[in-house]
């Protein structure tokens, strides 16, 4: 498009002018991590039909141009975005499993924070929608499995450390676990967990 030179033109032109000079600066900053946390927060809050370039270039505040700087097209940009999920939906869980004193305390802290995840966690708390988009997306199908399977190897491998070598008793932990509501009150995983043990 031809701009006419004068100034009302010149802050409006998305290459020459003031304000289209500063979005591409802000652009030019943005990394590809940006837009994929981002659209973390965007299916958290407001689900997959959130993930497209124009709101999120709305709300990082930036010219749909550095969305396709970094994606192909939306399609890429929700592979991308499912990948970065799922490389960092168990980061935290795995991580406090390790640091934990013993198994035990292991195992419970992970089917609690499954249960009931940090609300300041990205990943957790996408995790909801991108359940409810592998119902439409084999992408966020094919995600949600390789979780889920990595949370049960995991599981597993607790309970027999404890001494449960049951492989159906990982499976009622999982699925109790993902399936319990969010803000439920109590600790039924804990009681869950102790149950479990008890059982030995």
């Amino acid at each position: 498009m031809n701009w006419t030179f004068d100034a009302r033109h010149s802050m409006r032109d998305p290459e020459t002018g003031i304000a289209g000079r500063a979005a591409m600066a802000r652009s030019s900053r943005l990394r590809k991590s940006d837009w994929l946390d981002a659209g973390l927060a965007a299916l958290a809050k407001d689900g997959p039909d959130a993930l497209k370039a124009e709101p999120l270039a709305r709300a990082l505040d930036t010219t749909k141009g550095s969305f396709y700087w970094h994606f192909a097209d939306v399609p890429a940009f929700h592979a991308d975005l499912i990948a970065h999920w799922t490389g960092g939906a168990n980061s935290a869980l795995f991580d406090a499993a390790e640091e934990a004193d013993t198994h035990t305390a292991a195992l419970r802290g992970m089917a609690q924070q499954i249960a009931a995840p940090a609300p300041r966690d990205p990943f957790a708390r996408a995790e909801p929608a991108m359940r409810a988009w592998a119902a439409s997306h084999k992408g966020a199908a094919q995600a949600i499995a390789s979780v889920d399977a990595e949370r049960m190897q995991v599981i597993a491998a607790l309970l027999d450390r404890i001494g449960v070598s049951n492989r159906e008793i990982a499976q009622l932990i999982l699925a109790a676990a993902n399936g319990l509501p969010k803000k439920v009150t109590g600790d039924p995983m804990g009681t869950l967990v102790d149950l479990v043990l008890a059982l030995r």
